[in-house]
């Protein structure tokens, strides 16, 4: 049981940003990092994979359903889209904008379970403390924090994510990651994460999937992807890996001459 694309074409007005894409499928149980330079339609892929947007042609299917054709609640409860614009303006407490994300279109009263549920959530996180504050009075980086919380509390079967650590410090970042891969493994959900720090994304992405301009331009391991010629071109620099005493990799790169 996988996502598959299957060849996804789609253009804004008459800028083509996919032409026939293709990818592997994408199984339970695993992080794949989306990784590429800026304009190549990362954004524009999770956005159909998650139904807001429709392709010209070809797929998205979860377990050979196409999503598109989905009603939007069960499109909403199986696929959860972090975008990387988490800005927040409505007067609510963290709380409740967590409850309101777990309540979805369910209406009606919150049941204990749901209460329950969001509260560990924020403890998961770490942002137990900012339960009565207001989301405006927060920073960039604790309202990213709130809107992982609402992804996760959603429980959805795959979860995209789009850039999650941009506004978190280095200890942040390697938390929220470490529990990202942890719940995707424990609850055996198919997850996607937009990344661009690479030697971040090698420390917990299972499968590193490059696009470019030209689709995907390579698509495996991280290990294997870096070492691709493919990756250098993409973004127009040299690259160079190691492995430090513990087996984490490292990427190291230089502008090309």
């Amino acid at each position: 049981m996988s996502l598959a694309i299957k060849g996804l074409r789609f253009a804004y007005g008459t800028n083509v940003v996919f032409d026939r894409l293709d990818a592997a499928p994408f199984n339970r149980g695993e992080m794949t990092a989306l990784v590429g330079p800026n304009g190549v339609g990362k954004s524009s892929l999770f956005r159909m994979i998650a139904g807001h947007l429709k392709p010209l042609e070809g797929a998205v299917s979860l377990d050979g359903v196409n999503i598109s054709t989905l009603p939007d609640r069960q499109r909403a409860e199986r696929v959860f889209l972090l975008s990387q614009h988490t800005a927040m303006r409505a007067a609510l407490a963290v709380f409740d904008v967590v409850l309101l994300a777990k309540r979805g279109w369910q209406g009606g009263k919150a049941s204990d379970s749901d209460v329950r549920q969001v509260e560990e959530t924020l403890d998961l996180l770490g942002i137990e403390h900012l339960s009565d504050r207001l989301i405006t009075e927060l920073s960039g980086g604790q309202q990213q924090l709130v809107a992982l919380c609402q992804a996760l509390v959603r429980d959805p079967q795959v979860l995209l994510l789009d850039e999650p650590t941009s506004a978190l410090d280095l200890r942040r970042q390697l938390e929220v990651l470490s529990l990202v891969q942890k719940i995707t493994i424990e609850r055996k959900i198919i997850t996607i994460a937009a990344l661009h720090d690479l030697s971040l994304a090698c420390r917990f992405a299972d499968r590193f999937m490059l696009i470019s301009r030209d689709g995907v331009v390579a698509d495996g391991h991280p290990e294997q992807v870096l070492r691709n010629d493919m990756t250098g071109r993409a973004y127009g620099v040299r690259i160079e890996i190691e492995r430090n005493a513990k087996g984490n990799l490292f990427v190291h790169a230089e502008l090309a001459s």
